[in-house]
């Protein structure tokens, strides 16, 4: 039986590849997390799980040996809050205790894939996981940097080569704008289209942010990544322990927040019989409308993401990512069955 602990379980990729692994028959997952946010438990009532440690146990409890063998670990837990300014409790909850579960993984003999973040770019214009284009802008991107790095030392500089063999697998995923199921939990941290599919539901039009950084209104672009396309990559990398490095997830293809509203405002009116609009129309009759950017995330926002897959790419993951039009009808039919 391979068992398999997923930290962060309850929280939306966490729970999310617990879904994918139970779709491979793999049942035997721990799920590490802490529930004070009670009603997080709703992305786990449908899993199948073979236990439930609290966050605060397991991290000293895995590295004294409890838990028996472990083959791999998805460790997805951490604060992921870009807004919070407490950098003592970042620092010891996304750096400090990933070090000791790497430490702990290595004598355990468990492999280690762990959540990254594109966050680590911050004011880059290039998104290659290189140090050079490394420039976080707030403290959350400075956590997940500082444990790439210390990946990298603890692995040796040619992590994609060198690395292989040497110890147990360890990966790194730089996550970009993931949105899908389960993330109801996340508050103001959750993704565009979840917002805008409330929003629309409450107000009957969207609210994107207006023109800045050069851009037009809604003309930012990030690269936005479909939940499922994340579990696939990751549940690849499983299937390849062989392979280790830090990789960029995200699909690619930088798209403008206006393409995630019209898909947004477009799947609602066609669930409900309307025909879908162009942008201009959607802006013309009142259903999409712009207001000021927000001086508190000015010098703080990322105007602009997009993944570089060579590296990927290069390590055989030839996975093709859904675009934001497909993704977000998708999602958009799933928060419509739930409501």
């Amino acid at each position: 039986m391979t068992r398999i602990v997923v930290t962060g379980a309850a929280g939306f990729i966490g729970s999310n590849l617990i879904k994918g692994l139970n779709a491979r028959g793999l049942n035997d997952i721990i799920a590490v997390d802490d529930l004070t946010q009670g009603d997080k438990f709703r992305n786990l009532a449908d899993l199948q799980i073979s236990d439930y440690v609290d966050a605060d146990d397991f991290y000293d409890d895995y590295a004294n040996g409890a838990y028996g063998q472990v083959e791999a670990i998805f460790h997805e837990g951490a604060c992921s809050d870009t807004m919070e300014m407490n950098g003592k409790y970042m620092m010891q909850n996304n750096f400090a205790t990933s070090v000791k579960l790497y430490q702990a993984c290595q004598k355990r003999g468990a492999r280690l894939l762990y959540a990254s973040s594109a966050a680590t770019y911050g004011g880059s214009d290039t998104f290659r996981e290189e140090p050079a284009f490394e420039r976080p802008l707030n403290v959350y991107g400075y956590s997940k940097l500082l444990f790439d790095q210390r990946m990298r030392r603890e692995c040796g500089n040619e992590f994609h080569r060198a690395f292989a063999g040497k110890t147990m697998q360890v990966v790194g995923f730089r996550y970009f704008n993931v949105y899908g199921p389960r993330e109801q939990h996340k508050g103001r941290m959750a993704s565009v289209a979840f917002h805008q599919f409330n929003q629309f539901k409450a107000e009957g039009k969207v609210k994107l942010f207006g023109e800045y950084g050069g851009y037009g209104a809604g003309s930012q672009m990030r690269d936005f990544v479909f939940i499922d396309d994340v579990v696939a990559v990751n549940l690849w990398f499983f299937d390849h322990p062989g392979i280790s490095g830090i990789f960029n997830l995200g699909t690619g293809r930088a798209q403008p927040f206006n393409d995630v509203a019209s898909s947004t405002v477009n799947a609602l009116r066609q669930l409900n019989g309307q025909t879908a609009l162009p942008l201009e129309q959607l802006i013309a009759e009142g259903l999409l409308e712009y207001v000021p950017f927000p001086d508190a995330l000015r010098g703080k926002y990322q105007c602009y993401t997009q993944a570089d897959l060579s590296a990927l790419r290069a390590a055989g993951c030839n996975h093709a990512f859904a675009d934001v039009q497909t993704g977000v009808t998708s999602y958009v039919k799933k928060l419509a069955q739930q409501s």
